[in-house]
C-alpha cells in the first residue's frame, strides 16, 4: 500500500481517509478466519480533533480496539503501589507466641517481629511492665516504650478481645498477625511443687491453658530467661529464645575484614590485571572470580614461600572489577606511630585503617592482649598532636562491673570514670615511656600534654551531643546494645573518627550474646561502606603468659 502524500503546510493533519487506510489491517491469505477481513471500525476513535497531532498507531490489532475497551494503566500502577505481602513460611495456621516480660523489656519493638504469627500477652506480663516502668535505667525506658506501643494499639475501645488487634494498625507493615490480651482467668494446672504465686509459673500456666484451648495451633513461649525455658520444656511446653535481636546465628560468621588470597591468584587474575603507581603505592585493577567475594576496605594478603608477599586493601569495586591498593608498612621503625610499630599482619592492617583520614568508622575485635587500645591511642595521639587532624581524643566505655559493684564514686565525671579507665592509664604509661632522653621533667611535661588532649566521658550523658573534629574511642564496645551503639555513632559531626574496640568473648551485660551485641551489629551493618573498616586481630602480643592463659584457661 503506498504511503499517503506528505502535508504541504505546517501543522497539517492527515485526512481521515488516509488515516483509515493506514490503520486498516491487512488481509491474511493463509488465514480463513472472518475476523481477519473485518475493517477496523474503531480506528478513528483514536483520533482527537481537539489535538493538533494524531495519535500514533503501533499495530493493527491495537488500533482496532476502541478507546473505551483499551486496558487502562491505572490498575497496574495501583497494584505496584500496594505493599508486597509476605508469604507465610508454613502451610498450617499461624503460631501463637506468648511473650515473657523480659523479651519486651529487652526489645520494645518485639511485638512486631513475629511476621504473620499472633502474639499473646498474659495479664501478669502487663503487671510486671508496670512494676519496672519507673527509673532512668535502660530497662525502665524500654518498659515505658512498650506501654506506649500497647496504648497506641489499644486506642480503639470497640475491639473484640476474642478477635484480637491487628499489629499492622500502627504502621508496622511487616507484622501480619494479631495481638491478644488475657481477659479471662485460666484454670491453671501445674505440678504441686511449683508455687502458684510466682509470675513465671503463672505465665507457664497460661501457656499450658492456651495449648489446651488451641489444639490446632502451635503455642510457643518466648523468653530470654534460660531457667524459664528449661521449666517450660520440663512441663512439655514449647519454648524458644528471642532470636530477632541476633545479627548472626553463629559468631564464627562475623565479618573479619581480612581475606587470604588463593595460591593461584596471579595465574587466574594476571592476564587481565592492570597495575600502576601513585603516591608511592601500587594499585592493581583485577577482574575475575574473586571480585564478587570482595568488599570495599577489606584487606587481602598472599603469602607464598619463595615469593614477595602481597598485602593490599580493596579501595574500589565497580561492576566486575576491583582495585587493590598496597599498604603502608607500619611494622618498620621509620613508619612507627607515636613509637608503636605493628608486630603482626593484622596489627599492620589495623594501623592502616586508624591512620587513614578517609575512614570515619573503625572497629577492632580480638582477644585480650592483641594491642587494640595501645594502637588506637597511639594513632589518636599522632593525629591530634602531630598532624593536628583532630582537636582531642574522647574516651568512653560501658560501666559494667566484672564482679561485685563497689557503689557510688565521689568526684567529677572524669574522677568517677577514673577507676573504669585503668586500661587507658596503662597504655598511656607505655606511650609516654618512649622518650628516655627527655628526663624526669620532660616525661612529666609530656604526660601533662597528653592528658590535656584526652577527655574521659560517661556514656550516660551522650544523648544530644555532637562531636566536631574529635577522635572518639569506644572501649569495651561488646557490652553495648545495638540501641546504645546507634546513639554513640550518631553523635559524630564533621571531621570526627569513631573507633570501637572490644572482645566478643568477654560480654558482661545481661541478655547480650555474641550474636546480639552492639559491636556485632555495627560490624555487620558497616561492612562494605567506603568510609569504614574492620579488622579481627588474631594474635596476642601482651606476653607469653597471657597468650598461654588465653588458650588453656
Amino acid at each position: 500500500m503506498p504511503l499517503p502524500k506528505p502535508p504541504a503546510t505546517k501543522a497539517a493533519l492527515l485526512s481521515p481517509v488516509d488515516f483509515e487506510a493506514q490503520a486498516a489491517p491487512r488481509t491474511d491469505k493463509k488465514s480463513l478466519k472472518p475476523a481477519a477481513a473485518e475493517p477496523a471500525t474503531g480506528a478513528l476513535d483514536l483520533y482527537d480533533e481537539s489535538s493538533t497531532v494524531a495519535a500514533p498507531v503501533k499495530s493493527p490489532a491495537k488500533a482496532a480496539a476502541p478507546v473505551s475497551q483499551m486496558p487502562s494503566k491505572a490498575p497496574s500502577l495501583a497494584a505496584a503501589a500496594k505493599p508486597r505481602v509476605r508469604k507465610p513460611r508454613g502451610d498450617g495456621p499461624p503460631k501463637l507466641f506468648v511473650l515473657d516480660t523480659n523479651v519486651l523489656m529487652h526489645d520494645p519493638m518485639s511485638l512486631f517481629r513475629f511476621e504473620e504469627h499472633d502474639v499473646f500477652l498474659p495479664m501478669i506480663t502487663l503487671e510486671e511492665l508496670d512494676g519496672h516502668k519507673k527509673g532512668m535505667s535502660e530497662v525502665a525506658r524500654n518498659a515505658r516504650q512498650v506501654s506506649r506501643e500497647l496504648d497506641a494499639l489499644a486506642t480503639d475501645t470497640k475491639f473484640d478481645p476474642k478477635e484480637g488487634i491487628l499489629l499492622a494498625k500502627t504502621g508496622h507493615k511487616d507484622a501480619g498477625g494479631k495481638l491478644f490480651f488475657q481477659t479471662t482467668l485460666f484454670t491453671i494446672k501445674l505440678p504441686d511443687g511449683l508455687p502458684q504465686g510466682k509470675a513465671d509459673n503463672q505465665i507457664l500456666g497460661v501457656v499450658q491453658s492456651l495449648r489446651e484451648q488451641h489444639a490446632s495451633r502451635e503455642v510457643v513461649l518466648v523468653s530470654k530467661d534460660i531457667n524459664m525455658r528449661v521449666k517450660a520444656r520440663a512441663l512439655g511446653l514449647a519454648a524458644e529464645d528471642y532470636f530477632n535481636d541476633k545479627v548472626l546465628e553463629d559468631g564464627d560468621l562475623l565479618y573479619t575484614g581480612v581475606l587470604a588470597l588463593p595460591g593461584d591468584f596471579w595465574e587466574r587474575h594476571g592476564k587481565t590485571m592492570e597495575s600502576w603507581q601513585q603516591g608511592g603505592q601500587t594499585f592493581y585493577r583485577i577482574s575475575g572470580p574473586m571480585v564478587p567475594a570482595l568488599m570495599v576496605n577489606q584487606f587481602v594478603f598472599l603469602e607464598s614461600p619463595g615469593a614477595a608477599p602481597l598485602y593490599a586493601r580493596v579501595t574500589e569495586i565497580t561492576g566486575k572489577t576491583a582495585v587493590l591498593k598496597t599498604l603502608k608498612d607500619y611494622s618498620h621503625a621509620k613508619n612507627s606511630v607515636w613509637g608503636v610499630t605493628a608486630r603482626n599482619r593484622e596489627q599492620n592492617f589495623a594501623l592502616n585503617l586508624l591512620m587513614d583520614p578517609e575512614c570515619d568508622f573503625v572497629s577492632l575485635t580480638g582477644t585480650a592482649g592483641t594491642g587494640k587500645t595501645l594502637m588506637t591511642l597511639a594513632a589518636g595521639l599522632s593525629q591530634v598532636l602531630d598532624d593536628r587532624r583532630y582537636t582531642e581524643i574522647i574516651v568512653t566505655r560501658v560501666t559494667v562491673p566484672v564482679g561485685e559493684d563497689i557503689g557510688f564514686l565521689p568526684g567529677t565525671e572524669e574522677e568517677k570514670m577514673g577507676p573504669w579507665m585503668g586500661a587507658l592509664d596503662d597504655n598511656l604509661e607505655v606511650l609516654a615511656r618512649g622518650d628516655g632522653s627527655a628526663g624526669e621533667w620532660g616525661r612529666a611535661a609530656t604526660q601533662d600534654l597528653v592528658r590535656s588532649k584526652i577527655k574521659i566521658k560517661s556514656l550516660n550523658f551522650m544523648r544530644g551531643r555532637t562531636f566536631l573534629n574529635k577522635f572518639v574511642l569506644i572501649d569495651e564496645a561488646q557490652n553495648l546494645t545495638p540501641k546504645q551503639m546507634k546513639t554513640l555513632i550518631t553523635r559524630a559531626g564533621p571531621g570526627t573518627k569513631i573507633v570501637c574496640l572490644g572482645n566478643l568473648a568477654q560480654i558482661d551485660t545481661p541478655y547480650l550474646t555474641e550474636g546480639s551485641s552492639g559491636l556485632t551489629y555495627a560490624v555487620d551493618r558497616f561492612k562494605g561502606w567506603p568510609h569504614s573498616g574492620h579488622v579481627m586481630l588474631a594474635r596476642g602480643e601482651r606476653s607469653r603468659l597471657a597468650d598461654f592463659a588465653s588458650e588453656v584457661l
